[in-house]
């Protein structure tokens, strides 16, 4: 299978090694993970002097490497003195107590060590409790937009758009085909229910996997709305779901861990502080979500698009939250660095009332900082309104910068 180069991620990777420090790739399952350390090592076995010895834990004949003992042993067995060595494990959360290995092999002068793992709570506890253990995570995501367009070979247009918004970015959908509806629908379905057995199920020991089922449906269909335990308690009640708050509580954290989907806190823009409870959430992957929803897609398109938006501002960097201004509501700020960012999403800015709600809750922001409406208004009718710069869905997925 040819390997596309995803060549943020690359550099990303390049930048770190040979400094002695951990190399952590997180992510969702099947957003690419693998694909950046196959192209890692691809590249290295034709480096001179370089020795990579790679492990993938979704391999059977890598089964018998279940422990940092037997892993220590297997690594001493393929390490080569005098050359350099890259150390490449796939899915390392599969390896009891890999933590202490890792740890071990870092110190050597002559030696990386790049991971991938699909749980953000065990990699951050395990390597955590390691004191010499220095570390860097690289969060990987499923396709951009930009980089959909190319693994599909697509053009920038409207048709393109909706299918991303239909299918998501997960690469393997560019070895099924675009056409193949039934085939890219079993297919998410299978991702979905590898993640929620392998990385939830299991690891979290869940005896009630309907319910957890029915929350993560819940969760889909309520992208971009305030959720609190109390409410979703509320709900599911009403749905015949008898859950405690403690244990929705639990249940959205484990989604999370899993890098299925995001929580993303309110932040008081006028006290520049982040508030507690009614979260939103958002989903890592837009065809999984899609997938488990379960209204009708054409009329939630709305959702889709502030997912998008949510998902582009992730993998640029930011740091995103919900923005709360008195009794208006701003969708998203984006912070990076000492740049902040304030973005309206709106499926269409059809009249003058829409306009009014969508540019008028920017305004009331009195600051400079940059303010974006994102909508799917035609590109010949977005402008600026008063220094709120007006931005079609499909210009605002291709930047990279704002």
């Amino acid at each position: 299978m040819e390997l596309l180069n995803r060549a943020t991620y690359s550099e990303k990777i390049a930048q770190w090694l040979g400094k002695q420090i951990i190399i952590v790739l997180i992510g969702q399952r099947r957003v690419g993970k693998s694909m950046c350390l196959r192209l890692l090592a691809q590249e290295k076995e034709t480096e001179s002097g370089a020795n990579v010895i790679y492990i993938d834990k979704e391999d059977d004949s890598f089964d018998a490497i279940t422990t940092h003992e037997s892993l220590n042993a297997y690594l001493s067995e393929h390490y080569v003195a005098g050359k350099r060595n890259y150390i490449l494990i796939d899915e390392v959360q599969d390896i009891i107590g890999f933590e202490h290995s890792v740890r071990s092999w870092i110190k050597k002068q002559d030696t990386d060590v790049v991971i991938t793992g699909s749980n953000a709570k065990m990699l951050s506890s395990e390597l955590s409790t390691l004191q010499a253990a220095r570390y860097i995570e690289i969060p990987i995501h499923s396709l951009s937009y930009t980089e959909f367009l190319y693994f599909h070979g697509l053009t920038d247009n409207d048709e393109s758009l909706e299918k991303y918004l239909l299918w998501g970015g997960l690469p393997y959908l560019r070895l099924i085909g675009l056409e193949n509806t039934d085939q890219l629908k079993d297919y998410l379905q299978s991702v979905y229910d590898t993640i929620v057995l392998r990385d939830i199920i299991q690891r979290e020991q869940i005896r009630n996997v309907t319910s957890f089922i029915n929350l993560s449906r819940f969760a889909s269909d309520n992208i971009g709305k305030l959720m609190s335990p109390n409410s979703i308690t509320k709900y599911l009640r009403s749905q015949g779901e008898n859950l405690s708050q403690s244990i929705i509580q639990n249940y959205l954290k484990y989604l999370c861990n899993a890098f299925l989907a995001y929580k993303v806190s309110r932040y008081d823009i006028h006290g520049k502080q982040l508030l507690e409870n009614n979260d939103k959430y958002y989903f890592e992957d837009l065809g999984i979500r899609n997938k488990l929803v379960r209204t009708q897609q054409t009329n939630d398109i709305e959702k889709r698009i502030e997912n998008a938006v949510f998902l582009h501002l992730l993998r640029l960097g930011y740091s995103v939250n919900v923005g709360q201004l008195r009794s208006a509501e701003i969708d998203f700020v984006a912070e990076k660095g000492e740049q902040t960012i304030y973005i309206q999403v709106a499926y269409l800015i059809a009249d003058e009332q829409t306009q009014k709600r969508e540019f008028g809750n920017l305004q009331a922001i009195k600051n400079s900082h940059p303010k974006i409406v994102v909508s799917l208004n035609p590109l010949n009718t977005i402008s600026y309104v008063e220094g709120i710069k007006h931005i079609h869905l499909r210009q605002f997925l291709r930047m990279n910068e704002f």
